[in-house]
């Protein structure tokens, strides 16, 4: 045999060139299954199983973007804070009446809480094992007074523009774009702001610190603490550090921390970069889409990544400008927005529900009253409305800002927060924005929630602040009567369980201010204001001819050449006042007055143990010359300055004199919102950015135009001048140029007005903050004095200072108006403040009238001068009861009147009628009986 199997006919084995290919062919498909198998197993190989190096950091970038924003579970088991500083001693205070925040605002414990480890360690009754394991307990007795989370305000620039404001340290807005996320408010954080120390003894211990309005996107801001750390670095303040990038920080992986984002619609974003509110919008949705598109990359790359599919996959899609924004749409990013009018709420809901991302709050939020259905419409839940109380119409898209909006958005189930835009507002008063919204209707849980509660919920943080809870932070304030109580000061703040005052000054209240104040109903005045989409009539109505009654009488304090007197009084509440005409027909009981009852048609009006009081007036904004404060057109403007201007010969030249009655404009909402707040008279000087201002008039707050009986008061009432180290001209170029006009004026106008100062007949009003400023004012009015060989009329306003020099003032014989009336120190000029409880035990307002100087008090913005019962009160509050009725409401009346140069007599002074108190009380004002305009006015 030859050793070859047998094969079928034809086949390669009996043929061996067949049977050749036939190898040839077996060969070339094994090789070719081989090479596929094996081109099948190199490729699974790479995508499966050949990671990248850096596949590790790329997949916990990938688990990363899953992780939810908030604290670790286990937080509130901690037994010491992240924040503790070694050395701080435990803190008892016993025998508090307790406002926790809990139970929407409504409980209220009696009994004691431990601070300790920086964390509130009990709260209630505390065994005393535990305090006899403590040592160098610190144990104080609240005697039952009242104690509330710290006070958090939502909006605040502090620290980012320093107090007092340089040009240099004033870092709120970028002008590098609209679009600006990556920025943050932490690399301009200002430790050696004044406005820590006073927002502190306020009682404010957390603020969410943002950029400035300038940018649709302005950057990322921070939430602090006002403790200033060990450190004494930005840094040290945060709360919580949410910078965690590369994890140096903290592990983001077990709890990822919220950031808080920075955004603006309407005019501020327009205003800046010359939009319109089209282009600000489309920059919003272009930066969304651009986030969108990074973060629909990262999912799909990890997608691909966590299944082992390498291959192609290349670097991780991101971009370090962008993340911030990727996180909102991660939903890890707490959106604020300053927004205001309904167009741009729209807008930016809109927005919210396209790209998916949620916005925490509108902030200002002016219009949110009227379109809740439009916040409810956002996407993933309504934005909060953090807002002013009663700050608005400063330019024309908080023109329908309304004092009811906290009432009415709570009514809709909207969370409302209070805030202070620090240093818009000083946030050392946020507490009195909860005290005003309370006052207008908002319920008093939800009032004092919105300082404290509510915020710390909107910026991601109630689960350690805002709260008074066993585990949360030991930030505490212990008050001297209920926070909702006009004036109420803090005895002691604690943040971190450490005491922030050293030597706390602060005047026990009466009993009934350790209650929830009682308040108006305002429940009419809020349906009208919907009715008529936020403008609802102002005008009071006018009785003539027929008698008014007012019932129900409590007091009535009325003017003579004296000042201010109670004339009548009774426990009782059964006094009467009869007006007709707008004169006061008589007072008394209902028996005294009997026949002038019987004998008139009256219209009835019950004042609930209210009072009839002398009208109040008002200094130091320019109510009467403006409508929108930022809106030209509506606006009388500013006159020319001679230092540094060529005034136009038409004019007079050199020798002009501009006079505020003659741009006066009546009926404006400022004007009649005083006027329904008991602020009867308005005293007013040209608008001013320089040295001269004019010459200033009187005008009635509700008078319909300027011939109207009684409308102007007085048409000219002093001469206005400035000196402030602003603009071109030096102070000393300034004080030279006042001497130069007192002893050589030029001819015209002016000349004729400078003759009267020097005969004493008008004052001369200087706004002047600075001490420095006043001793060369003083000296040369002792000059002018011994060259004329009379006595001269001066008065000081603004007075920041003044309280430095009030034996000397008091010694030249100047008034002095303070305005504000609780000072804050916005200029280097205004730094020497004497702030008043609790960091001082006095302020100047009783400073200055402890030597005998004539003071009053004004304010700085039109939309304030309601308020001006309130300031006076206040200032009474805090002098601890040295300062009686009548001398509080001269500060707002006769003693303005007197420094400004307005002559008036009792039968010139309107009078004001309030129900449910009197007019320093949160009383509702229901008319002014008006001798000089011939008419009583109902409201």
């Amino acid at each position: 045999m030859s050793g070859v199997l047998p094969g079928p006919k034809g086949s390669p084995a009996k043929h061996p060139a067949a049977r050749r290919l036939w190898h040839v062919l077996v060969l070339a498909v094994l090789s070719f299954v081989a090479v596929q198998t094996l081109l099948v197993w190199e490729s699974t190989k790479l995508s499966r199983t050949e990671a990248p190096l850096h596949a590790t950091e790329i997949l916990d970038k990938c688990r990363l973007l899953d992780v939810k924003p908030g604290p670790p579970p286990d937080f509130n088991l901690r037994k010491e804070s992240d924040r503790f500083v070694p050395g701080t001693r435990p803190t008892l205070i016993r025998n508090a009446t307790i406002w926790t925040g809990r139970v929407d605002g409504l409980e209220v414990l009696k009994g004691d809480i431990l601070l300790d480890k920086g964390l509130i360690k009990e709260v209630g009754p505390i065994e005393g094992s535990l305090l006899e394991s403590l040592d160098d307990l610190v144990t104080l007795d609240a005697e039952g007074a009242w104690v509330s989370p710290g006070i958090v305000d939502l909006h605040s620039h502090l620290g980012v523009t320093s107090n007092p404001n340089f040009a240099g340290a004033s870092d709120g807005n970028s002008h590098h774009g609209p679009i600006l996320p990556w920025l943050r408010a932490l690399d301009s954080l200002n430790t050696h702001s004044e406005g820590y120390r006073l927002s502190v003894s306020g009682g404010v211990t957390t603020a969410l610190v943002l950029p400035g309005s300038a940018n649709a996107i302005g950057g990322q801001g921070i939430v602090i603490k006002l403790r200033a750390p060990e450190d004494r670095s930005p840094t040290g303040m945060l709360l919580e550090n949410p910078y965690s990038i590369n994890g140096s920080e903290y592990d983001p992986s077990l709890s990822f921390r919220w950031r808080q984002m920075k955004h603006a619609c309407g005019e501020n974003p327009d205003r800046v970069y010359s939009n319109t509110r089209m282009d600000t919008t489309w920059a919003f949705r272009q930066a969304y889409d651009k986030a969108r598109q990074i973060k629909e990359a990262q999912d799909d790359y990890c997608v691909k990544a966590k299944a082992g599919e390498w291959a192609g996959l290349g670097k991780f899609p991101e971009d370090l400008q962008w993340e911030a924004l990727v996180d909102v749409l991660r939903g890890r990013v707490k959106v604020q927005t300053h927004c205001y009018e309904t167009v741009d709420l729209d807008d930016l809901v809109r927005i919210t529900n396209e790209f998916k991302f949620s916005i925490a709050a509108f902030h200002h939020a002016h219009e949110t009253y009227l379109v809740p259905d439009t916040l409810k419409a956002a996407y993933g839940h309504p934005p909060a409305a953090a807002l002013f109380a009663v700050h608005a119409r400063y330019k024309r898209e908080s023109y329908r800002g309304s004092e009811f909006a906290p009432k009415i958005l709570a009514e809709n189930g909207l969370q409302v927060v209070m805030k202070s835009d620090h240093p818009v507002l000083d946030s050392r008063f946020l507490l009195w924005e909860a005290q005003q919204a309370h006052y207008y209707g908002l319920p008093h849980n939800l009032a004092l929630a919105a300082v404290t509660t509510t915020p710390a919920k909107v910026m991601g943080q109630d689960h350690r602040i805002g709260i008074v809870r066993q585990g949360y932070d030991a930030d505490i304030v212990l008050w001297d009567s209920h926070p909702l109580a006009l004036g109420a000061t803090p005895k002691q703040v604690w943040i971190d369980g450490i005491a922030q005052l050293e030597r706390p000054h602060s005047h026990v209240k009466a009993s009934e201010a350790q209650h929830v104040p009682k308040v108006p109903n305002f429940g009419n005045e809020a349906d009208k204001t919907l009715e008529f989409d936020g403008l609802p009539p102002l005008e009071a109505e006018h009785v003539e001819g027929r008698s008014v009654v007012f019932t129900n009488v409590s007091s009535v304090i009325l003017r003579d050449r004296e000042g201010l007197h109670e004339t009548f009084s009774t426990s009782s509440h059964e006094g009467v006042v009869v007006a007709k005409n707008g004169a006061i027909s008589c007072y008394g009981t209902m028996s005294s007055c009997s026949s002038f009852v019987e004998d008139a048609k009256e219209r009835v009006v019950d004042l609930q143990g209210g009072a009839i009081m002398p009208g109040l007036t008002s200094f130091g904004a320019p109510l009467g010359l403006e409508e929108i404060g930022a809106e030209r057109s509506t606006s009388d403007g500013f006159v020319y300055d001679p230092l540094v201007q060529t005034v136009p010969k038409i004019v007079g030249a050199e020798g002009a004199i501009i006079r505020a009655v003659d741009g006066l404009q009546f009926g404006t909402r400022d004007a009649l919102l005083s006027h329904r707040s008991g602020v009867t008279t308005a005293i007013t000087a040209p608008k001013s950015v320089g040295f001269l201002s004019g010459m200033g008039t009187a005008f009635s707050t509700g008078a319909a135009h300027k011939l109207e009986k009684g409308a102007v008061v007085q048409p000219v009432t002093a001469f206005h001048v400035s000196m402030h180290h602003s603009g071109l001209a030096s102070i000393s170029t300034k004080v030279a140029a006042l001497r130069h006009l007192l002893f050589s004026p030029p001819y015209g106008t002016i000349e004729y007005w400078l003759s009267k100062v020097r005969k004493g007949n008008i004052p001369l009003v200087i706004d002047v903050d600075s001490a420095d400023a006043m001793t060369s004012l003083i000296e040369l009015k002792r000059e002018v004095e011994s060259r004329f060989l009379r006595p001269i009329k001066m008065t000081f306003t603004g007075g920041a200072e003044a309280h430095i020099l009030a034996k000397e003032i008091s010694e030249a014989g100047i008034s002095v108006v303070l305005y504000p009336s609780r000072p804050f120190p916005s200029t280097w000029e205004q730094r020497r403040i004497l702030p008043g409880p609790p960091l001082t035990e006095t302020n100047a307002i009783e400073t200055l009238l402890a030597h005998g100087i004539t003071v009053g008090i004004g304010v700085r913005t039109a939309d304030l001068a309601r308020n001006a019962r309130f300031d006076a009160a206040w200032a009474a509050l805090e002098t601890g009861g040295k300062l009686s009725r009548s001398d509080a409401l001269a500060l707002v009346s006769v003693n303005l009147e007197k420094a400004l140069g307005v002559q008036t007599d009792r039968l010139q002074s309107d009078l004001v009628a309030t129900r449910g108190g009197d007019l320093l009380e949160f009383s509702k004002v229901v008319g002014i009986i008006s001798p000089r305009r011939g008419v009583v006015d109902l409201f």
